[in-house]
C-alpha cells in the first residue's frame, strides 16, 4: 500500500513537472514570428501524426464514415493536414496566453461585421463550430468590448485549464459558465447583453439530444441551440473561424442570421445546424475537429462504430 500511494506521489509530480516544461517551452516559442511559429507547430505536427496511434484512429474512422466517396489516401492526406493546422494553432494559443492585445488583435481579421453590427443590440448566439481557430474568434469582439458568454468544460490538468481560463478573461469581460450549470446562466447572461459564443457540434451522451444526420450519419445532436433561441428570443448568427496558410493567422466570418428559426421542428432545426457545418467542413476539411469520438453514442441496438 505505501508502494502504491509513493508511487502515485511521483507520478503526479512527474506530470506536473512535464506540464511545466510544456508551458515553458509554449512561452519561448510564442516569442517567434508568427510566419516562423506557424511553421515550427505545422512541423510539430506532422509528426504527431505517426505518433498519435489512438486518436489517429478515432480521425480515421470519422473521415471514412463523412467521406465514403474518398480514396484512402484522399482522407489520409486530410488527417495528416489536420495534425499539422491543430499543432500550429495549439502553439499560436501561446499569443493568445502572453502577447499584447495589439499582436493578439493582428492575429484575426473580420468578415462581415455588418452582420453583427445590425443585430449587435437584440439578443444574439454566435454560432461557432469546431474548426481549429475556435478560440481566436473571440478576440476581436472582446477587443471591441463585447460582452461574451461561453459554456466551459474545465481540462483534465489543472495547470493548463487555468492558462486557458486566464487567456479567456485577458481581452475583455468573457463570462464562463460551467457545463455542468446548464443553460439557465446562459440565458440570464444573453438577456444582460452577452452574446453566446457557442459550440454546438460534439457528442455529450443521449441526454437533450437527438439524432440528426452528420454527411448522412445519424449523430447524437444537443438540442439546445434551438432551445436557447426560442427562450431567449435570440437571433442566430453563424461565426466561423477559419486559419489562413504561411503564419497569416486567422479569418473570423460571421454569416448572415437566420430566418425562420426556431421552427416547431426540433429535428428539422438540428438538421439545419448540421447541414451548415458540413457545407463549412468542405470548404475546408482539414480545419475540423476530427479527432473527437462525433459518432460515439449510437441509435440503439446500433454497436460502437469505434471498436
Amino acid at each position: 500500500m505505501l508502494f502504491k500511494e509513493l508511487s502515485k506521489q511521483i507520478s503526479a509530480i512527474f506530470s506536473q513537472l512535464m506540464t511545466r516544461l510544456g508551458i515553458g517551452l509554449l512561452w519561448l516559442l510564442h516569442l517567434l514570428p508568427s510566419s516562423v511559429l506557424g511553421r515550427v507547430g505545422e512541423g510539430i505536427g506532422y509528426v504527431i501524426y505517426y505518433l498519435a496511434g489512438k486518436r489517429r484512429r478515432i480521425g480515421e474512422k470519422n473521415l471514412a464514415l463523412c467521406f465514403p466517396a474518398w480514396s484512402e489516401k484522399q482522407r489520409n492526406q486530410v488527417l495528416h493536414r489536420h495534425f499539422q493546422v491543430l499543432s500550429r494553432a495549439a502553439l499560436e494559443h501561446g499569443i493568445l496566453f502572453w502577447s499584447s492585445h495589439q499582436r493578439a488583435g493582428k492575429l484575426v481579421q473580420v468578415e462581415g461585421w455588418e452582420h453583427f453590427e445590425a443585430i449587435q443590440n437584440e439578443p444574439v448566439i454566435l454560432l461557432a463550430p469546431h474548426f481549429v481557430g475556435l478560440d481566436m474568434g473571440g478576440v476581436p469582439l472582446l477587443l471591441k468590448h463585447y460582452k461574451l458568454v461561453s459554456m466551459y468544460s474545465r481540462l483534465k490538468n489543472p495547470l493548463f485549464d487555468a492558462l486557458m481560463l486566464k487567456a479567456r478573461h485577458r481581452f475583455g469581460e468573457h463570462t464562463l459558465i460551467s457545463r455542468h450549470e446548464g443553460v439557465r446562466p446562459l440565458i440570464r447572461e444573453i438577456k444582460r447583453g452577452a452574446a453566446l459564443y457557442y459550440l454546438p457540434d460534439q457528442d455529450f451522451g443521449a441526454k437533450d439530444a437527438e439524432f440528426a444526420p452528420f454527411f448522412g450519419v445519424p449523430a447524437a445532436t444537443i438540442n439546445a441551440l434551438p432551445r436557447l433561441a426560442k427562450v431567449s428570443h435570440a437571433n442566430i448568427l453563424p461565426a466561423v473561424t477559419r486559419q489562413l496558410p504561411n503564419g497569416l493567422g486567422y479569418v473570423l466570418k460571421f454569416y448572415p442570421a437566420w430566418d425562420n428559426f426556431p421552427s416547431d421542428n426540433m429535428l428539422a432545426d438540428i438538421t439545419r445546424m448540421n447541414a451548415f457545418i458540413e457545407e463549412r467542413v468542405l470548404e475546408m476539411p482539414e480545419q475540423y475537429f476530427w479527432l473527437h469520438k462525433r459518432f460515439k453514442t449510437r441509435p440503439l441496438g446500433e454497436t460502437s462504430v469505434y471498436k
